[in-house]
């Protein structure tokens, strides 16, 4: 047995798939109402998915005398949920440039949870930390019953919801409740929800001083350039890609964004045909946020988004490329596919109502990856 089917047995196992429902949903709550005030919910007038803006964007250190947020350890805590994309590449950044012990971490739990609970008209549901790891959370329609370890039992400020760190701060009405969050401890704040500055922040020199890797630089001078052009095209088309395939809504809305994702993951096969990475020969944060897309690809998007015209191990430089980036500590510390599959398959009734969680595909992603070498080649 590879090492991934061993995994994915025992994610099975696992999961108590066989329990009853701890609960089910009423009536009077639609499955779509479920996912109100959640990222579902936010489709265009002809059905498209169109994800809303991040709204805390500051730098560490902002302000007069760089006093606002300065890069300094042990002062912020990181929150992600190590199902998100978005959130485990700023947990992958954070690792490769060493930042684990001046950065703490607050992991939630990967299956959506009503927010308010005591509050029965008030329907959201999103991420929540479980104060017992070992007992089973259902899904917010009340199906299934998920043990997730690895996470944790409360967030910043003891909060048991990020929902409570947005209303903390007094966030605008139009801020979905996301992660990843960078929390100040000592201003009582969110400095910056957008994980696409938070690599970049934390990637800038400034932190050198408390990273075990300062030699690390995913945003070299030279390749900017093309790290930019490439970041644009990566999120418009595949990032954010898979989201518009499968929260889209409208037929005509999903066949425009699959053919786009398609599209574009032609464009990395050609590009990986001939260097070693998306943006040139040497590991850049363009590779980091590619990877939490294809990593999740196979396992999830394939089935629960709906872009099933070819799966990533079946293209052969792109399943290299992804073997060797989750071969790297780094990059693999931020996968859990528990908590990835139990996510995405349990926390949206409207996209899986009874929170039925697939077995495959059993890629093994120890594998050889074959991407040594010179380049181009």
């Amino acid at each position: 047995m590879t090492n991934a089917s061993r995994h994915n047995a025992a994610a099975r196992r696992a999961r108590l798939s066989d329990d009853p429902p701890m609960s089910t949903p009423t009536p009077t709550t639609p499955l779509r109402e479920l996912s109100a005030s959640s990222a579902v919910a936010d489709v265009s007038t002809d059905g498209a998915f169109a994800r809303k803006a991040s709204t805390f964007r500051a730098s560490f250190g902002d302000g007069p005398n760089d006093g606002a947020h300065p890069p300094v350890g042990n002062r912020y805590e990181l929150v992600v949920s190590l199902a998100c994309p978005w959130a485990c590449r700023a947990l992958a950044t954070m690792a490769l440039r060493g930042l684990d012990d001046a950065i703490a971490v607050r992991v939630t739990h990967p299956v959506w949870a009503r927010t308010r609970p005591g509050d029965e008209a008030d329907t959201h549901s999103g991420w929540v930390f479980v104060d017992d790891a070992s007992r089973a959370q259902p899904s917010p329609s009340g199906r299934g019953a998920f043990v997730a370890t690895n996470s944790d039992a409360c967030g910043p400020e003891g909060v048991a919801s990020v929902r409570e760190l947005y209303e903390m701060v007094r966030a605008p009405k139009e801020q979905r409740f996301t992660v990843p969050v960078v929390w100040d401890t000592v201003t009582k704040t969110i400095v910056n929800n957008e994980s696409s500055e938070i690599i970049r922040e934390l990637n800038d020199p400034k932190w050198n001083a408390v990273a075990k890797n300062p030699e690390v630089d995913l945003y070299p001078a030279e390749l900017r350039e093309e790290i930019d052009a490439v970041n644009a095209w990566v999120y418009e088309k595949i990032n954010n890609g898979v989201y518009k395939c499968g929260f889209a809504v409208s037929q005509s809305a999903y066949d425009e964004a699959v053919d786009a994702l398609f599209d574009a993951l032609d464009e990395c096969e050609r590009i990986l045909s001939r260097r070693r990475y998306i943006a040139g020969n040497v590991l850049t944060e363009a590779d980091v946020r590619l990877f939490q897309t294809l990593i999740r690809f196979d396992e999830v998007y394939v089935v629960y988004f709906k872009t099933n015209k070819k799966f990533i191990h079946q293209y052969e430089h792109l399943s290299g490329y992804v073997r060797e980036l989750y071969q790297m500590d780094a990059l693999r510390a931020s996968v859990d596919m528990n908590h990835i599959k139990y996510h995405y398959f349990a926390s949206h009734p409207s996209l899986n109502v009874h929170a039925i969680v697939p077995a495959g595909p059993n890629v093994d992603l120890f594998a050889p990856h074959g991407r040594d070498g010179a380049y181009p080649r």
